[in-house]
């Protein structure tokens, strides 16, 4: 939201909004012009004409209720994000249950060495563009978010469908729903990439690991820190691409922003050139700083594909004990993913499901994390910081300690390491 709210103070437009406490990205906007109201503060609504909500809005949350009756215009994030892109010559929407923020990274810093003039909304903060870049308007590149089928509001020139893994289902009610949305969107756009194999499509194009995909990567490495491998488009081999960040899925991530880097027609030099820039982005597997000597890292891994890729990747760099606490996001996805997280989560010994992030949902004991966490043999329930202090003064030298979950635990983590229990 507050990338989108960024666009329209660099057009000039008098902007407000409401939070309900202030941060990083409040304050960056009000240093920006924006004003920004909290708590209880009146915001003015008066005196704007157009009243945008996320779907984290309830309806019948004061302010929306106070625009309606006001009789103001009423749009949807999702529809101010179409609305925005109208203003650009191409479209590359992003979409995926997993990896849309750092694709969409990957392919600011790949625009940005090309010289194109382009714009990116991010959904997260990259280490160089933040959330929000403008340079032009001949691409748009921005995040396609499939909750509530927000993206297929949008028309895009080219659509990316990292994976169709099963999230959101209080919204489409199965996994079939869901895999048509993405249907539909791949069909929305002039060139479809997707996944090798992953949607049962007979047109576009495919990325993956296998040498059958239009785009694959080979002789894949890894240093010890970060993976290099050599990019293929079809028969044809394009180079070696050296990766600054963990992870052998950003390897996926990386071929899915060559992909689509080629289709906008961007020499494989700029391409290597923008990758090997690419530095992460904020809780995307980030250092965060020391507790008792252990490495903190926080990701925003809350699903259990996620969940599984972050671990995997701590475990092979970790010399000693491995500590996760693992905030769950809504009720919602927790209860229906209920036996995926289990599974994941149930090898590790050390172990704290900490209070679940509803978000915009009610409790539900189906869903809760005090249910997960009696569902897992080795886990301990954590309903406070304290909690998290507790299960922590044992980590020390040669530990890691992963803090992974959407809400607000990456806050709380930070609180932690700032205090340096002992």
């Amino acid at each position: 939201m507050s990338g989108l709210a960024k666009y329209l103070l660099s057009m000039g437009k008098k902007v407000a909004g409401y939070d309900s406490s202030q941060n990083e990205y409040t304050r960056e906007l009000e240093s920006l012009g924006a004003v920004v109201c909290t708590g209880q503060n009146d915001d003015s609504l008066k005196d704007y004409n157009l009243v945008v909500y996320t779907d984290a809005i309830k309806d019948t949350d004061k302010r929306l209720c106070l625009a309606q009756n006001l009789g103001k215009v009423i749009i949807s994030r999702g529809q101010l994000l179409y609305e925005i892109s109208r203003d650009f010559k191409k479209v590359i929407a992003v979409s995926g249950c997993h990896g849309k923020t750092t694709c969409c990274a990957m392919l600011t810093h790949i625009f940005a060495c090309a010289g194109k003039k382009f714009t990116s909304h991010i959904g997260g903060k990259d280490c160089v563009y933040s959330n929000f870049f403008y340079c032009g308007n001949d691409f748009f590149i921005t995040e396609a978010c499939e909750y509530k089928k927000n993206f297929l509001l949008l028309k895009p020139n080219i659509a990316v469908i990292l994976n169709s893994d099963a999230d959101h289902l209080e919204c489409y009610g199965n996994a079939n729903a869901l895999t048509e949305a993405y249907i539909t969107f791949a069909g929305s756009a002039d060139v479809a990439i997707t996944l090798y194999r992953d949607l049962p499509l007979n047109y576009g194009v495919n990325f993956g690991f296998d040498k059958s995909a239009d785009y694959y990567a080979k002789n894949i490495k890894y240093s010890g820190t970060a993976y290099t491998f050599t990019a293929y488009e079809g028969a044809n081999e394009l180079g070696t691409v050296n990766l600054s960040v963990y992870g052998k899925h950003n390897v996926l991530n990386a071929v899915a922003a060559i992909a689509a880097s080629r289709s906008a027609g961007i020499s494989f030099e700029f391409i290597r050139q923008g990758l090997s820039e690419f530095c992460g982005v904020e809780r995307r597997f980030e250092n965060i700083g020391k507790i008792n000597d252990a490495v903190c890292i926080a990701d925003y891994a809350h699903h259990p594909n996620e969940l599984r890729a972050v671990i995997r990747t701590a475990q092979k760099l970790t010399k000693g004990k491995l500590y996760v606490v693992f905030q769950p996001h809504t009720y919602s996805r927790t209860k229906n993913l209920f036996k995926q997280f289990v599974k994941v989560l149930s090898p590790l010994s050390n172990l704290m499901i900490y209070r679940t992030f509803a978000a915009r949902e009610y409790y539900d004991d189906a869903g809760s994390a005090l249910t997960l966490s009696q569902s897992l043999k080795k886990s301990r329930y954590g309903g406070t910081v304290d909690d998290i202090k507790e299960f922590l003064v044992a980590a020390g030298e040669n530990d890691s300690i992963l803090f992974l979950g959407a809400g607000d635990i990456y806050y709380t983590a930070k609180g932690i390491i700032a205090e340096e229990i002992r």
